[in-house]
């Protein structure tokens, strides 16, 4: 298993030290990241905790997923790997560029 987990549904007033906070309950906390918007520059809802072992993740796991903070019951799970999108963040809708 992992250390770096997936932490969703936050309330766009948390910051990385509440996460850093809350994680620490369970283990060391390596890492606490939230993402941002790049344009706004405003939490997009989501971040990752990296804990020191996997045991320690687990139980941040068994510990908080579901529950309260901030005021929104929050998603935690172990992060998957990034998925391969095009590059140039450009999306193919089907139909031809090709048209008179």
């Amino acid at each position: 298993m992992s250390n770096k987990l997936f932490v969703g549904n936050l309330s766009f007033q948390t910051t990385e030290n509440d996460l850093q906070d809350a994680f620490a309950a369970y283990g060391t906390v390596t890492e606490a990241n939230l993402m941002m918007d790049r344009m706004t520059n405003r939490p997009r809802g989501f971040g990752f905790v990296t804990m020191a072992t996997a045991e320690e993740a687990q139980a941040a796991i068994a510990g908080l997923n579901g529950q309260n903070f901030g005021g929104r019951a929050i998603t935690v799970n172990v992060a998957r790997p990034r998925e391969e999108r095009p590059a140039g963040g450009r999306r193919e809708f089907g139909g031809g560029r090709n048209r008179y």
